[in-house]
């Protein structure tokens, strides 16, 4: 990974834009939070490194203004995670704060970044509670709400005809979501509900049980390393062969690629974005992360390059002037960028309206395993809670 050169890529000066009348800002400020230590480092790192390729792309700026980053580890801890939004917003006075990967950190410390009346950009969540009722003007998610990529596995199991599904996730927010996004496009019966420990390593008894239970296929999402120790015992059990994996893109990207390898092909997997999806941004990207970091991206990383666009496309709207907090939180929702997923829009509650696909892990004629492009599953797809979502 080439981080000296992204480093250097990183030291912004604040250009004086001195104008009759109304004034741009010298720089825009961002807050970067993010996992990068522990379990979720490689999520965290992905988000990141897209992140800052898309600001180095655009030449140390966006829509125009110079870039004031500060990059914190997060560490998966809430308390930790609630110290820096302190600092970002009363210390460096920050005008957006994003990177978070996890519900269990984006959850505690939402409260005081609305109350404090700063944007906020979701590159890795979308918490229900957030979708509906608490919807907020200064709230953003720009990746998915998280039951968007399990409903299409849901609907795309159905149209399988696996009858007899059985599921499981680790108990916190975005793994609950996860199983009732499945269970909303479903047809057929749950025989297995199972919820486990976060970071749990070992699942001989769950796998035990799945055996009793004998479905026709197991729905999964376990991030990170539990999905890649969860993937070599189920298929040292031989219940693949019986029962196939069903799991959303999170949990079968490029990092549990690199891990699991041939013990993932064949596998599908449900995504708002692919590497092979042929626009013109996607390719761009594509290339440019390839040449930079010298691996594929990610779908974590499509969704942080997403989140810089999102911001330069906002910025250039109005012209600079950041301080019109009113005027810069309506073209944030206006979204005039091209995204790497193709169509991108915001519903009344700041969610994506958008197009999620079934990807396959694949083995090329060279040996390389990737995903590959199949299918759109869902077409403008909307998450269940915007309607009650009091904005307009």
């Amino acid at each position: 990974m080439k981080k000296s050169a992204i480093a250097r890529a990183m030291v912004f000066s604040a250009a004086l834009l001195a104008a009759a009348g109304a004034q741009a800002a010298d720089e825009i400020k961002i807050g970067f939070l993010t996992t990068l230590s522990g379990p979720g480092a490689g999520t965290g790192q992905d988000i990141r490194d897209a992140f800052l390729l898309a600001i180095k792309m655009n030449g140390g700026k966006l829509g125009g203004l110079p870039v004031n980053i500060s990059v914190t580890d997060d560490q998966n801890n809430p308390v930790a995670a609630r110290q820096t939004v302190e600092r970002y917003i009363k210390r460096d006075k920050v005008d957006v704060i994003t990177g978070p990967v996890f519900s269990s950190v984006v959850l505690p410390i939402l409260p005081t970044i609305l109350q404090n009346d700063t944007v906020f950009l979701s590159t890795n969540t979308g918490p229900a509670d957030y979708a509906g009722e608490k919807c907020d003007p200064n709230f953003f998610a720009v990746s998915w709400q998280n039951e968007d990529v399990p409903q299409a596995m849901g609907a795309f199991a159905s149209s399988k005809g696996y009858k007899r599904v059985a599921m499981i996730a680790p108990n916190y927010p975005g793994g609950r979501e996860s199983l009732q996004g499945f269970k909303r496009k479903y047809t057929g019966e749950i025989v297995d509900e199972v919820y486990t420990k976060m970071g749990q390593l070992d699942y001989s008894a769950e796998i035990a049980n799945l055996k009793t239970a004998k479905p026709d296929a197991v729905f999964y999402f376990l991030p990170g390393g539990m999905g890649i120790n969860f993937v070599k015992q189920y298929n040292a059990s031989g219940l693949q062969k019986d029962a196939p994996l069903l799991t959303p893109g999170f949990t079968a990207d490029t990092e549990n690629i690199a891990a699991l390898g041939k013990d993932l092909v064949g596998t599908y997997n449900s995504s708002q974005w692919a590497h092979d999806l042929p626009n013109e941004a996607n390719k761009k990207f594509v290339e440019a992360y390839q040449k930079e970091y010298g691996r594929l991206p990610s779908m974590y990383s499509s969704q942080g390059y997403d989140a810089a666009m999102l911001i330069d496309g906002a910025v250039r709207q109005v012209n600079g002037k950041i301080e019109d907090h009113k005027a810069f939180l309506k073209a944030l929702k206006d979204a005039k960028f091209d995204s790497v997923r193709g169509k991108f829009r915001f519903n009344n509650n700041q969610y994506p309206i958008h197009d999620i696909y079934m990807r396959q892990v694949v083995e090329d004629a060279q040996g390389n395993v990737q995903n590959k492009l199949v299918s759109k599953v869902l077409d403008n797809h909307r998450d269940p809670f915007a309607n009650q979502c009091p904005m307009k």
